[in-house]
């Protein structure tokens, strides 16, 4: 089974959904990438299917992003930090409106996640993205665990990421170069 039909199972027809979603932002020629765990997935040695496709957009692009997308034929719904899209299938797409990301697509990189094209957050920036997320303090604790294992794969995979964690994740995070 090729990578795209496998996250195609897993998600119930998720690559549909997210070809519709980069296709759109390709063909605009906006400023985008994936961020959070499909950018993981593209760094790390051993990738996991997730259900959630998270992406960010230059800052100017956010409106006309959010009609493209509608228009190729997502569902919307309006947060203050966060623009959800839902379409056929169960993936859900999380645009964030966040400042902090306001420079990763200029850092981005093209990849190939499941066997589908697009752009994702560079290393560093993913890593970033992973501690921010891994510290917010109102985020659900199943998620900050999630959080915590990536930014643990991400080190692993790149152990001169090492040197980017602050004390608090030194403590729980085993420095890859001492370990087997």
């Amino acid at each position: 089974m090729t990578p795209k039909r496998f996250y195609d199972w897993q998600t119930s027809g998720g690559t549909d959904d997210v070809m519709r979603l980069v296709d759109c932002l390709e063909r605009a020629d906006i400023g985008w990438c994936a961020i959070g765990g499909v950018a993981v997935n593209h760094w790390v040695a051993e990738p996991m299917v997730t259900q959630d496709v998270d992406i960010v957009v230059a800052l100017e692009s956010v409106d006309l992003a959010v009609k493209l997308i509608e228009d190729a034929g997502f569902r919307s719904e309006r947060f203050q930090w966060s623009v959800n899209f839902h379409g056929r299938s169960k993936v859900g797409i999380q645009m964030s409106t966040e400042d902090f990301y306001r420079e990763f697509p200029g850092r981005s990189v093209p990849a190939d996640v499941h066997g589908i094209l697009m752009r994702v957050a560079s290393l560093e920036d993913t890593l970033r993205g992973k501690i921010k997320a891994w510290k917010d303090s109102e985020r659900r604790q199943s998620k900050k665990f999630k959080d915590l294992g990536d930014i643990a794969r991400l080190v692993e995979s790149h152990p001169s990421l090492w040197n980017q964690l602050d004390p608090d994740l030194r403590r729980i995070v085993s420095d890859p170069r001492r370990t087997g």
